[in-house]
């Protein structure tokens, strides 16, 4: 198991790399994480949702991505409360403390998963959640220590020397351990150095002396990867040179408060032909030439974050001058003339006006639609192949159906495009993952000879790189013996 100092210290990188690993030696591995909490997910080929994370991994692995990788996955709904995906399905929403309750259901899902994996795999590399170090959620633990006492499984913990303060976090973290913990930690990884590592031989010596354990490498920053992000927004790319400006697409998203699966616009920050950014609360938004209306696990109130930051307006302005809109998921709901919560499945019941662009409607359902599929966009002329995956709860119907987005392999049509043609949406995830897709919209929203950009092959690259990286800077002898033990 891999448990980290703090949440983004590189758990899920670290399992990702470790599964590409073993994948390369001939071993059959499973990642599993038993308790997530992300607005980031995936579809299964068991018809569930685990976390995206969990997913990546499950491609570095080799393998199909399946409900038992993630039995448990919390989706934020507010600050208070969140979805509760039990194995791969919406089980309730719950507030923090109706949760905590809940935990000894939801550990015995866990535990059915994992022993599921044990039969199945070879190898399972667990992956904790957070830090193992709240003394807070200790009682009923199910995430970190509380599931490797269970089962009895070895920890290495991992810390990001980037942060500072990395052996305060690795000794601080021990310390707040119980006994048992303490000794099932069998060594460490520090996470994303940059520099000399001579220099910093002195400090690994001390915390070895100070802690009996041994530090099983040491792992370097890796600039320019393309992996599927867990959960949070990912930083700004850099600024095009001014000479790239004139031949490049400006787009632009909300950075909604609670927008989910972010991860459809991956491709788009890495495509040479686009200048991508997100626009976060207070800010204008700036011209640009293609809006997308992302995901959102709280349609009606993202809808009202939108007006308050004068959305409404801009988007308004932005077609009168000729440019494009794209809504996926929540931003095609939004797209809609209305948005009905008659069981509030997203919060308070009730109904609110949408932005009235597309003569859509939809009504909010306890049931999930989750799929993944394939089919052709309907853009003009165009019928490029595409791929994707559908997580929505709602029912949408109307008149801007009769123009779909999406004519889909199973003979279902979905999404809809404006009569003038400037706004389209679909329910599908990940449509900009497909290269002739994502070459198609670009086109559509404005580049002339759009590249065709294979994000599924970079991510390939990218864990192969990891792969490599890890395989030079980890002693993977000792830390092979250290699993087994």
């Amino acid at each position: 198991m891999i448990q980290g100092t703090t949440s983004d210290a590189g758990k899920s990188t670290l399992v990702a790399g470790l599964c590409r690993l073993a994948r390369r030696a001939g071993v059959r591995v499973a990642p599993f994480k038993p308790q997530n909490m992300a607005l980031n997910s995936a579809v299964t080929v068991d018809g569930g949702e685990i976390g995206r994370a969990q997913a990546l991994q499950a491609i570095a692995a080799g393998v199909a991505a399946r409900i038992d990788f993630n039995p448990v996955l919390l989706k934020p709904t507010s600050d208070r409360g969140a979805q509760v995906i039990i194995h791969g399905h919406a089980h309730a929403n719950l507030d923090a403390r109706a949760y905590h309750a809940y935990k000894r259901i939801a550990f015995d899902a866990v535990l059915a998963s994992y022993g599921r994996l044990q039969h199945d795999f070879d190898a399972v590399i667990v992956e904790g959640a957070g830090s193992p170090a709240e003394i807070n959620l200790r009682d009923g633990d199910i995430a970190n220590m509380g599931f490797a006492e269970h089962v009895d499984c070895p920890v290495v913990l991992v810390a990001d020397i980037d942060r500072g303060g990395v052996f305060a976090h690795l000794v601080g973290t021990l310390a707040c351990l119980s006994e048992s913990e303490r000794a099932r930690v069998r060594g460490f990884v520090i996470n994303r150095f940059r520099g000399d590592i001579g220099l910093l031989q002195p400090g690994l010596d001390w915390l070895e002396a100070q802690t009996g354990k041994p530090v099983f490498g040491v792992l370097p920053y890796l600039h320019g990867l393309t992996l599927d992000a867990e959960d949070m927004l990912p930083s700004q790319p850099p600024a095009r040179a001014a000479s790239d400006v004139a031949s490049t697409l400006k787009v632009i998203v909300p950075a909604l408060p609670r927008i989910s699966n972010h991860t459809d616009f991956d491709a788009l920050r890495e495509h040479p032909q686009v200048d991508f950014s997100y626009v976060r609360a207070g800010v204008a938004p700036p011209p640009a030439d293609l809006i997308v209306l992302p995901g959102s696990k709280s349609v009606q109130r993202d809808l009202a974050w939108l007006r308050e930051n004068g959305w409404d307006r801009a988007i308004d302005r932005h077609l009168r001058y000729g440019g494009k809109v794209l809504g996926i998921c929540g931003g095609m709901q939004m797209l809609g003339r209305e948005v009905d919560d008659p069981d509030g499945v997203e919060g308070a019941a009730g109904c609110a006006g949408g932005l009235g662009l597309l003569d859509l409607f939809t009504v909010l359902t306890p049931q999930k639609q989750l799929e993944n599929v394939a089919g052709a966009l309907t853009l003009g002329d165009t019928r490029a192949p595409v791929r994707g995956y559908e997580i929505h709860m709602g029912r949408t119907y109307g008149a801007a159906l009769a123009r779909p987005f999406v004519a889909l392999d199973s003979g279902r049509f979905d999404g809809a495009i404006s009569d003038d043609g400037q706004i389209a949406a679909t329910y599908l995830h990940g449509v900009f993952d497909t290269p002739e897709a994502c070459a198609a919209l670009l086109a559509w929203a404005g580049v002339q000879s759009a590249q065709a950009l294979d994000y599924p092959a970079l991510r390939e690259a990218s864990l192969d790189r990891l792969a490599d990286s890890f395989a030079e800077s980890l002693d993977m002898g000792a830390l092979e013996a250290a699993f087994a033990q």
